[in-house]
């Protein structure tokens, strides 16, 4: 077979003034563990809770809290693969880094592929949200206008640096905070109004909880987690990414589930009628307008939707490293790979995102959820696998502490993940495999009917 080889050299000094690089050819060196942290809740949207609020709801009859708590420890263990992964390569492209050095690049391509679904729809999901929820409390201007001027916002917010993006986010995060707070002290001094106790387990286990429906909205409840996979994008952005990286991650991963644990369980305390709900779409309206009247509601719709911002704003930056890791590989057309201006952003690949982001006009929030839940799952499985064979059997680490390190943690992800995987719609898997079928239209193609390898990168720390 014959092999193609491109070396480009995106060395990065160790030492540097203002933590940046001086080599144009890589990204600059702004991010710390808080900006980090931030980058990974803002990707998340501590709101999140409400995306799919009324649907979970639906599909687990009113257990919205348990199946939370199920993803959690699912995303806890994949997570840690995760940081693992980091430690061994940390380069940006994520899921298809990891599993292009672990086993080898037809699979990494693949892997990369899967992964782009839930990063391209993740941003068309909040552009999505943000259409729904003003076009609900402005309706004589239409969500299509919502969309539109969103995602040129985005658009131009990341053409001009990740170091603005960040700014942005913290005034965002520290506003969804002040939200929760109150709704959490509003849903408290409901409960204590109300003439007849509460049940505090029903949210939790009553007599109609099914524990395959709530293993069905645990898998949709993945998109939620998707911020701590966000950061590990960022790691030719931050300074020891070895050390920085793993610890972001976790924190992300621990701090995003317990918010949506507590919101999801006093939303579902304060409005136990799951039946009731008007639109699954927009039921989380209905709690705020029993706990807050009117004026909750529209303090809700302002922060929620300045939440969707912030998260269309990272996760556009965040596949927008996933498609530049992949075009300086050769994997993708060599445009994607390109850095441009000051600032050093992709602008190449932020123009396809917003691009696509304009199927937002066209799609069900459902569907756009289901489609995200799908890519992420197959590269958390994928992630999980890497790390046991990175370490394991590659590197030929032996003892009891490596075995539980890098075996039974990774494996016990692999498994949570695929059994979520395995709790989704049957069209979500007819979609989902079609676009890998077109993933692998494309890998033939570049690899000539695989007579050709795919380039290589060779990449120093």
């Amino acid at each position: 077979m014959k092999k193609i080889t491109s070396v480009m050299d995106t060395t990065i000094p160790t030492h540097q003034p203002h933590g940046e690089s001086s080599s144009p050819r890589s990204f600059r060196k702004s991010l710390g563990i808080t900006a980090l942290v931030v980058f990974g809740l803002a990707y998340m949207v501590p709101l999140a809770v409400f995306t799919t609020y009324g649907l979970v709801t639906r599909m687990t009859m009113g257990h919205l809290p348990t199946a939370y708590a199920i993803t959690l420890a699912a995303m806890l263990l994949t997570a840690y693969s995760y940081g693992r992964m980091v430690q061994a390569h940390p380069y940006s492209g994520s899921v298809y880094s990891y599993t292009r050095k672990t086993f080898g690049a037809c699979f990494g391509f693949m892997a990369g592929w899967t992964l782009l679904l839930d990063y391209i729809f993740l941003p068309l999901l909040s552009y999505l949200l943000i259409g729904i929820y003003m076009s609900e409390y402005f309706p004589t201007v239409p969500a299509a206008a919502w969309i539109l001027g969103s995602i040129a916002l985005v658009t131009f917010l990341n053409l001009i640096g990740i170091e603005s993006i960040t700014r942005v986010n913290w005034i965002l995060i520290v506003a969804q905070a002040v939200f929760l707070v109150v709704f959490i002290a509003l849903s408290l001094s409901h409960l204590n109004g109300q003439a007849e106790p509460v049940s505090l387990l029903t949210p939790i286990y009553d007599e109609h909880f099914s524990f395959p429906l709530v293993m069905s909205g645990a898998a949709v409840l993945c998109l939620s987690f998707l911020g701590f996979d966000a950061v590990s994008t960022m790691a030719e952005e931050t300074p020891n990414p070895k050390r920085q990286i793993p610890v972001a991650i976790m924190l992300v991963t621990l701090i995003g589930g317990l918010l949506f644990i507590i919101a999801a369980y006093f939303g579902q305390l304060v409005f136990p009628e799951w039946t009731t709900l008007t639109d699954a779409d927009s039921a989380s309206l209905d709690v705020m307008r029993r706990i807050g009247g009117e004026g909750l509601v529209t303090f809700f719709t302002a922060t929620y939707v300045a939440g969707c911002f912030a998260s269309a704003m990272v996760s556009q930056a965040s596949v927008s490293r996933v498609l530049f890791a992949m075009g300086r590989d050769g994997a993708l057309p060599r445009a994607f790979g390109k850095l441009v201006s000051k600032k050093r952003v992709p602008a190449t690949a932020i123009m396809l995102i917003s691009l696509l982001s304009l199927i937002a006009l066209f799609v069900t929030l459902d569907t756009v959820a289901n489609m995200i839940s799908f890519g992420a799952l197959f590269a958390f499985s994928a992630v999980n696998l890497a790390a046991i064979k990175h370490y394991l059997i590659d590197r030929k680490l032996r003892g009891a502490r490596h075995l539980l390190s890098y075996g039974a943690l990774p494996a016990l992800g692999f498994l949570s993940t695929i059994w979520l995987w395995s709790s989704l719609s049957g069209m979500t898997f007819l979609i989902g495999f079609a676009w890998m079928c077109l993933g692998f239209i494309c890998l033939l193609s570049a690899t000539r009917m695989f007579r050709v390898q795919l380039p290589e990168l060779n990449m120093s720390e």
